[in-house]
């Protein structure tokens, strides 16, 4: 069976797609899973499914919740139930067979740093498009939670930003700028007052001749630090906007380019793959 987290939750048995809709079944499956092969106690498990205002009776529902989702589980086509009674509270045992799609996202993100590392631009560019592609929306999409889940989403979409940054970089020494302009456009929409995208968003608009746009760039972002934050942009955004502006030609010079290119995500991919195999203490994995 396959579990995936990266958008709405689903559990895949083959061709067969079966979704909960029972909302506290949904996160009590969604905490068993980030912790796969570790003991969630009882009051983890409550303070996920009812945050800060549990019912009087709240143990008693959770034995509930968990039968529930043992029959589903079963409907779903586990031979054998994962979900196992383990002190202090419950224990999710995935066969051997099974996988999720964060695993699969997390693997991926390694392969991709370590061929970043050892100079193979293009292996690295393909890993994270692959990694890239298993999301299908927010991280358990609208399911929410307390605080394991919540630092279980912060980790994946930080890890999920520096694929994309480390990424960017590797298809820019490729020379696929035209193919990163849409995908830099998004994710500068989606984190505003995160410069190194927009740094990139520049330098690929630049090296596509659009230098006018290039420079629309930085006064948005500009106006979305002094709006936000009362700051103004960082050293090294800015002295790409600079010499940009005194470019005479649409093309970017090697040194120019070699320089800003790395500079702009010097150790992201180093620390993709140390997340991978040494996450923060923090992160609720299985670790």
């Amino acid at each position: 069976m396959r579990y995936e987290l990266l958008g709405c939750l689903r559990v895949i048995d083959g061709n067969d797609v079966k979704m909960l809709t029972a909302p506290k079944v949904e996160k009590l499956l969604a905490v068993l899973l980030v912790r796969s092969g570790r003991p969630t106690s009882i009051s983890q498990l409550i303070d996920e499914i009812w945050l800060s205002e549990p019912p009087r009776r709240a143990v008693p529902a959770l034995h509930v919740y968990i039968s529930q989702l043992r029959k589903f589980l079963a409907r779903a086509g586990a031979a054998e139930t994962p979900v196992v009674t383990r002190s202090p509270g419950y224990l999710f045992e995935p066969a051997d067979e099974d996988d999720s799609d964060f695993r699969e996202f997390e693997r991926l993100a390694a392969k991709g740093s370590e061929l970043a590392k050892a100079g193979f631009p293009a292996g690295a560019v393909d890993a994270y498009r692959r990694a890239l592609a298993l999301w299908r929306g927010p991280v358990l999409g609208d399911a929410g939670g307390g605080p394991i889940l919540r630092g279980f989403g912060t980790w994946l979409n930080e890890l999920r930003l520096q694929c994309i940054a480390t990424m960017v970089t590797c298809g820019m020494e490729l020379g696929q700028h035209l193919e990163l302009v849409p995908l830099l456009r998004q994710t500068t929409l989606e984190n505003p007052l995160n410069e190194i995208y927009y740094q990139q968003l520049m330098l690929v608009l630049y090296r596509c001749g659009r230098r006018a746009e290039a420079l629309e760039v930085y006064r948005e972002l500009h106006r979305t630090l002094r709006m936000e934050l009362g700051i103004e942009p960082g050293r090294a955004v800015a002295e790409l906007h600079q010499r940009i502006m005194l470019a005479e030609s649409g093309e970017v010079s090697p040194d120019m380019d070699c320089e800003l290119l790395w500079t702009a995500t010097a150790g992201i991919g180093v620390s993709i793959s140390q997340s991978a195999a040494n996450p923060d203490p923090a992160r609720p994995g299985r670790y």
